[in-house]
């Protein structure tokens, strides 16, 4: 935030009365710097972090470049750019807000995943459109949206539409429409994509840069985990029962991986709900309610999905897979610590080079990141345990009057102590009703010890009987590592590293030894799996259970390769 008022800006009263209701005081950096240039008639490139107002920023000036004298029908005279549906959604919103004085200004979001039918309906008095790229291209297509009359176009978070393939749709649009019109673009990082489009469809654009700033975390704790590779479910299931109830958003780099994250916690009794494009725009606005409203603590999400929530009560962010940019840091992050509060982001990392990833994110971000130990499994029992016995405490405390039922399982309590049984047993049996079997551990976060062409020495934690082998077409051929695979089986499967057994590494396939009752689910699980960038297929392997911890060295053509420069029986991975 700045010292600029908005009341200093040269503003219509009717915008003045919707900021007044709104409570808005005082412009933020992007909103000061941009808003005249915009009102100018220029073409403005905005550069700015997540949550910094920059919808209010080209909002006001597109409200107030509406002609009120211009009544053609289906003719759109402002034109605003979203990747998501959400966002296209909330961007509606807020210009219906400002707007609100203006009756003559008439907003409509278009976005895939609704009804055709009732946007078309809406299309036909709207002179000002906010939408998906893709749903614009269709409107146009069949003329239910007509760009002959556009004076502006808005492209919003302009580097989230690149990265979700909208570029041909993009430039589709900006060809079609008028040559004399205002070009506004607002994107929170500049990749060359960007600047090839501001160099090809912005004349003389002004560049307003807004730096992040270090105030925006310096109220988050900030913390990373070293994780061994294929831990890391069972790390952020330990950290998420550490961590109790407290509302919680988790970021993963893939569509799949936000699926398969979401499948786990909810196996392992933590609810969580998954947010990404795939799903359908009913099933997102349903968890976006959830999570908003609190009904549910934890939500795992994409980059580009989690655009779209504005929450202020989140106390924890997880980054499950590294960022792939500062800039994706400081966004995720930003999520927590809101409105004045604390907040804790926890970073995964797997190995050397994903920890040198984000320590050069802190040089860059100008954060401090400190390294933390998982809980343990006692952790999660302790807390638990506080959490339960400070709930009996306070209900004990409570005045008779206000503690409903207590007088009747007081009651029954005496009943059972006549019967013979101790006080202490009866309580213990009545938590053991209410909680369940106690968890005799957790997940144990240590390196699997796997190594090619054998077992390490010393054995593993699985006995010899009971394992099966399975293939996958992947090998040496596609530098394929036993972390690889460890990674890509735990991830799919649930496996911890122990229970994987020999990893034998060809030159086009690996085969793996896994408990023979866990072969069929692996399979299944491994289908469309990718392992260092390519898909495989895993199939069962059709020989005798593996019979032998220490098997004759394999001979002749195809057989694993060895590592002439160390003795493979000192490696392990």
């Amino acid at each position: 935030m700045n010292s600029n008022s908005f009341s200093d800006m040269t503003l219509t009263p009717e915008i003045r009365q919707a900021l007044d209701d709104l409570g808005f005081e005082n412009a933020t950096d992007i909103q000061a710097r941009s808003i005249p240039l915009i009102q100018s008639g220029r073409d403005v490139i905005g550069r700015s972090q997540t949550g910094t107002g920059k919808t209010i920023a080209f909002g006001i000036p597109a409200v107030e470049r509406i002609d009120p004298s211009d009544t053609e029908k289906g003719c759109a005279q402002v034109l605003i750019l979203c990747p998501t549906r959400e966002l296209a959604v909330q961007a509606c919103d807020e210009l219906r807000k400002l707007s609100r004085y203006l009756p003559y200004v008439r907003p409509a979001d278009v976005y895939g995943g609704a009804p055709m039918d009732r946007q078309i309906a809406r299309l036909k008095t709207a002179n000002l459109v906010v939408g998906t790229p893709g749903r614009v291209m269709d409107h146009m297509r069949r003329r239910t949206l007509k760009l002959e009359r556009l004076k502006m176009i808005v492209l919003d978070e302009a580097d989230e539409m690149l990265s979700m393939g909208f570029r041909e749709d993009i430039e589709t649009i900006l060809s079609d429409a008028p040559a004399q019109r205002q070009t506004v673009l607002f994107s929170a990082t500049m990749p060359p994509d960007i600047l090839a489009l501001t160099e090809t469809y912005q004349q003389d654009p002004a560049m307003v840069q807004i730096e992040a700033r270090q105030e925006t975390v310096e109220n988050i704790e900030q913390l990373y985990y070293d994780v061994p590779m294929g831990r890391k479910l069972d790390a952020l299931e330990l950290i998420l029962k550490a961590n109790g109830d407290r509302l919680t958003l988790i970021f993963s780099n893939t569509k799949r991986m936000v699926d398969d994250i979401t499948e786990r916690l909810n196996r392992a009794g933590i609810r969580a709900e998954g947010l990404h494009g795939d799903m359908k725009q009913s099933q997102r606005t349903k968890v976006m309610d959830s999570f908003k409203q609190g009904r549910l603590s934890v939500l795992v999400a994409t980059d580009v999905a989690a655009r779209g929530i504005d929450v202020n009560d989140i106390e924890t962010v997880v980054n499950y897979d590294v960022p792939q940019s500062a800039e994706y840091y400081v966004h995720r992050i930003g999520r927590t610590g809101r409105a004045g509060k604390s907040g804790r982001a926890m970073t995964l990392c797997s190995g050397r080079r994903q920890v040198g990833e984000l320590m050069t994110i802190a040089r860059l971000t100008r954060s401090s990141i400190a390294r933390a130990e998982l809980p343990t499994a006692q952790d999660v029992r302790d807390r638990k345990k506080q959490q339960v016995l400070g709930e009996l405490m306070s209900l004990l405390e409570k005045d008779e009057s206000a503690s409903r039922g207590m007088e009747t399982y007081t009651q029954w309590t005496q009943e059972l102590a006549e019967a013979g049984y101790e006080p202490g047993r009866i309580a213990a049996a009545a938590l053991l009703l209410h909680l369940g079997e106690p968890a005799d551990d957790t997940a144990d976060i240590r390196p699997a010890r796997v190594r090619e062409g054998g077992y390490p020495r010393g054995g593993t934690a699985a006995g010899d009987a009971g394992y099966r082998k399975i293939t996958i077409n992947i090998g040496r051929d596609n530098r394929v590592a036993p972390n690889h695979i460890v990674s890509a089986l735990a991830g799919r499967t649930g496996m911890s590293g122990r229970e994987i057994g020999k990893i034998e590494i060809y030159d086009d396939r690996t085969v793996v030894a896994i408990p023979e009752g866990r072969v069929d689910d692996a399979i299944e699980a491994m289908k469309d799996c990718k392992i260092v960038g390519r898909s495989t297929v895993t199939a069962r392997c059709h020989d005798e259970a593996v019979a032998s911890r220490f098997p004759s060295p394999y001979k002749g053509k195809g057989a694993p390769r060895r590592d002439r420069r160390r003795d493979d029986s000192r490696r392990r991975y």
